[in-house]
């Protein structure tokens, strides 16, 4: 599930003063680590972007 690791790995250790401030931190967690750098069992244990281009290779 999406929202256990954000949670844990975001959203309780920082306190926003903003809903702005809030939406782009949780913009960078999912563009910058969730989909680039964080792996998923899911997926073979590679991230979302690795398992995308992967699968764009095999399909082509």
């Amino acid at each position: 599930m999406f929202s256990q690791p954000l949670k844990k790995e975001l959203v309780y250790w920082n306190r926003f003063k903003t809903k702005q401030q809030a939406y782009d931190a949780i913009y960078q967690y999912i563009e910058f680590f969730y989909n680039r750098k964080r792996i998923h069992g899911v997926l073979g244990y590679v991230s979302p972007v690795q398992f995308a281009a992967t699968f764009k290779r095999k399909t082509m």
